[in-house]
Parts: structure tokens; sequence; C-alpha cells
């Protein structure tokens, strides 16, 4: 078991330092190209990737379970959590959207009390509002510091906390498979709304974007790969914290790719938001332990 977590871990480790390079990948390509189009590329690749992927594993896709409420519910929220987060890196900061983004535990603990019925002791409740603090740290509202577009990060933050808690709502026979194709399917629509309503036309990417394209397809689908080979393979109480290890590599590349310099105040306040979050899951692994199902 030991050596089962350590190369969970390691799995975890390996998705989130892919996830951060396919969001500066994404951040570089909106250089060029709307955001809207970016949507349309990358949900066709992912939707092609994962439909190839599901037909060599001979894993059934398009079922009626595809209608479900709550599968229908859950792309909704990925689409609205993703046009934030994605705007978000194109106007903003790397640092600070990926920092932001890492919220979105906490707030799945906060939804999971106010609408599923979860027990949440006060410590938790307490973690939730130190790591809120962090959060307003962060983007600083109202003071010098402050860019609107952040606002964008916590729309993102909100939209894939409300796609997680819709997830435990889903069908138990639902895949991660169909949630993947269900949300890059939806990206396509939603790629051509927003080209319609920024008023966009479609470019033709030059041969870098060309291979950013590609390169933040492929690198999506392999840490896609890796997440899951993590959760299945070592234990989530262990393997879940890792999940925080993203937002040291979204540092590192944004300041040695954008030449960030974030200041004392967002690096207190990620501080604040992944300790705060860590000791969340802390908590609540140790509830699962105590109380098990």
């Amino acid at each position: 078991m030991q050596m089962d977590n350590l190369r969970g871990s390691l799995f975890m480790i390996l998705a989130m330092a892919l996830f951060a390079v396919e969001d500066m990948l994404i951040k570089q390509m909106s250089a060029q190209i709307s955001i809207g189009q970016i949507f349309i590329i990358l949900g066709a690749g992912g939707a092609l990737s994962f439909i190839a992927l599901a037909h060599l594993q001979r894993m059934p896709l398009w079922t009626p379970m595809l209608w479900h409420p709550a599968l229908l519910a859950r792309t909704a929220a990925e689409v609205i959590g993703s046009i934030g987060f994605v705007t978000a890196l194109s106007r903003t900061d790397f640092s600070t959207a990926s920092a932001v983004i890492q919220s979105v535990p906490l707030i799945v603990t906060l939804g999971a009390a106010l609408f599923l019925g979860e027990a949440v002791g006060w410590r938790r409740w307490t973690a939730i509002a130190v790591g809120f603090v962090g959060v307003l740290l962060i983007i600083r509202p109202g003071l010098d510091g402050f860019e609107p577009a952040s606002l964008f990060a916590l729309l993102g933050a909100f939209g894939l906390a409300v796609r997680d808690l819709l997830t435990r709502l889903a069908p138990p026979e639902a895949t991660s498979a169909h949630f993947s194709v269900l949300a890059f399917v939806a990206f396509i629509p939603t790629g051509l709304g927003l080209m319609f309503a920024g008023g966009d036309g479609l470019v033709t990417p030059d041969a870098l974007n060309t291979a950013r394209i590609a390169c933040a397809i492929v690198i999506g689908v392999i840490a896609y790969i890796a997440i899951i080979t993590a959760t299945r393979t070592g234990d989530v109480a262990t393997v879940a914290p890792f999940r925080y290890s993203r937002i040291v590599f979204a540092l590192i590349i944004g300041t040695f790719v954008f030449g960030e310099r974030p200041d004392v105040w967002m690096l207190i306040g990620t501080l604040i938001v992944v300790g705060s979050g860590l000791y969340t899951l802390w908590r609540e692994s140790r509830a699962a332990a105590l109380h098990p199902e």
C-alpha cells in the first residue's frame, strides 16, 4: 500500500504539472486566438480524443443516461467555470488566476454543507472562512493592486465547484469518460456563442499556435489519464492533497515564462488558501475514517 500511495502521489503531481502547462499554452494562444475559438478547438480535439479512448476500452458512451439532469447540469457548470478560468488566464496574471482556482475544494465543502446536507464541524467552517480571506488577499478588491479581470477566476472557481458537487448527484454508472466527452462536446457550441457575442472571426493559427493547440490537446489527455491513474492507484486521502502542487508549477511558469513577480500579499493569500484546503481535506478524511458508511 505504501508503494501504491507513492506511485499515486507521483501520478497526481505529474497530472498537476501537465495541467499547468496546458493552462500556459491556452494563455499563450489567447494572444492571437479568441477565447471562443479556443473553446471550439479544444472541445473538438478533446471530444475526439476521449471518444477514441472509450472506443479502445470498449466503453459504451452514447446511452440515455447522458440526458440525466445531473449530468446536464454538471456540464453547464463546467462550461461556466471553464469560461471564467480561461477568460482569467487570457486577461490577468497567470499566477493570480491559478491561485484563485485553488479555492475550489473549499467552495465544494461549503456547498456540500449548505445544499447536500453534509455535516461540517466548526473547524472546517473556520478553515473555509480563513480560505476565503486568502482569496481576498489574492484579488484585493477595492485596493490599488486589484485587477477586475481576476473576478473571472472567481467565477471559474465557483463554476468548477458546482461541477464537482453535481458529480456527486450523477448516476453511479456514469464514468469520467462520460463527464469528459459531454463537457468537450458542449465546449463547441459554447465557443461559437462566445465568438458571436464578441464579434470575433475565425483566425488561422500560425505555425507556433498550431503546435500549441496540438500540444494542449495531447497534454490534456495525458493529464486526464495520469489523474485517473493516481486516484485508482493510491489512497484518496493520501493522493488528493497533491492536487495543490499545481500552484507550485503555476508560480514557476508565471515567473519564468510570463515574467510575473507575485507580491507578498498574493503569496500569503495563496499559502492561506492552500493551507485551508489541505486542513479541510485532512478533516474530511478523518471524519470518513471515524464514521465509515
